[in-house]
């Protein structure tokens, strides 16, 4: 942290060089939104009450709350307030980026950190937004972009050591938001991750943002394409392999790539390892046999070279999904949650119905 850090800004005051929001919008209102989804309030009476939210038209007609502040979450066990809506965030990882980019929020984004891969070609107009480092940016680095808000597609990334720690922020008037699929304690963590706790995520941080117009129409596109998904039938069974020479990393039985795979109609050979992602073994793999493998691209270490690195490797060479080339590939922005595994696990189904399964 900086040794004389700037003042923190008044919570409910807009950031330097910006008009104030209306008082009107700062109602005393305490909404409590749960960490994987916006839920009810606690009574003064032991029961519950919703928001009582200003209502607006959405695209399709329906109606959705604007955000009434200060809104108070619990993200991962760490309380935060927000008393307006955040005008300038900073993201870490492309899961964050992409969350407000596909929200129409590219105009708040003051710095971007820790890119998993190039932004998708909808995206390409945003290829100019300001990078405050290629890995997780110091604590520093975070303040002189001066945000109201640091969205974090991982819980480590908020540190003393990385972006800064959340009550260091905090007391500097300095929002932060970890996705809730990347909750490490056990009472936050997802058991199982699901598409609806994603979808839970980008309504709640646009609930934060006062972009549930946006949040509402992208859930109701993305449940549409995943609807339209028809899973395989087939009883095939998959290997999710990620890095890894000696010993591979796997998508293992409660994150992302799980929840793809169920959505897709593949059987995932490491579904019974409790984790997100973990260490596996070849000779399970081996064991397993599984009739396809998907690959996960990434700039560092691509899809190509993994299966060079499968078709080399005594241990894999044998495997029937190397040996007849059933491979599927996602990029590696792809297998964390957030708004693009939707998009995922269509093509990825598009893929797997492409394969030739002698």
């Amino acid at each position: 942290m900086p040794a004389t850090p700037a003042p923190a800004r008044p919570r409910t005051s807009a950031p330097a060089g910006r008009s104030p929001r209306s008082r009107a919008r700062l109602a005393p209102l305490l909404v409590l939104l749960l960490a994987a989804c916006a839920g009810p309030v606690e009574a003064a009476d032991g029961g519950t009450e919703g928001p009582t939210p200003t209502p607006t038209a959405t695209a399709g007609g329906g109606a959705v709350g604007a955000t009434q502040y200060p809104v108070t979450i619990d993200n991962c066990g760490f309380p935060v307030t927000f008393d307006a809506a955040p005008e300038r965030v900073v993201t870490i990882k492309s899961s964050a980026t992409e969350t407000l980019l596909a929200l129409g929020l590219e105009d708040r984004l003051v710095g971007t950190a820790f890119a998993d891969g190039p932004l998708p070609q909808e995206y390409a107009s945003a290829a100019d937004l300001p990078v405050l480092s290629e890995k997780v940016p110091a604590a520093e680095v975070v303040l002189e972009a001066e945000p109201d808000l640091v969205y974090a597609g991982w819980e480590s990334n908020l540190t003393a050591e990385g972006a800064g720690d959340r009550a260091t922020l905090d007391g500097l008037g300095v929002g932060t938001y970890v996705a809730p699929s990347a909750c490490k304690d056990p009472a936050y963590q997802p058991d199982r991750l699901t598409f609806d706790t994603v979808f839970d995520e980008i309504t709640q941080i646009a609930t934060v943002l006062d972009a549930q117009r946006a949040a509402a129409d992208l859930v109701a596109e993305q449940r549409a394409a995943l609807d339209a998904v028809t899973p395989d039938e087939r009883g095939l069974t998959a290997l999710w392999y990620s890095s890894g020479d000696d010993v591979p990393y796997v998508g293992a039985g409660i994150g992302a790539p799980q929840m793809i795979l169920d959505a897709i109609g593949l059987t995932n050979i490491a579904a019974g390892v409790q984790d997100t992602w973990a260490s596996f073994s070849w000779e399970q793999v081996a064991q397993d046999d599984p009739d396809v493998i998907v690959l996960v691209d990434a700039t560092w270490n691509s899809a190509e070279q993994k299966k060079e690195r499968l078709a080399a490797s005594p241990a894999t060479a044998n495997l029937t999904a190397v040996l007849e080339e059933r491979y599927l590939v996602v990029p590696f922005a792809a297998t964390e949650a957030g708004v693009r595994n939707v998009p995922a696990a269509v093509d990825l189904s598009e893929q797997l119905a492409a394969l030739d399964l002698r």
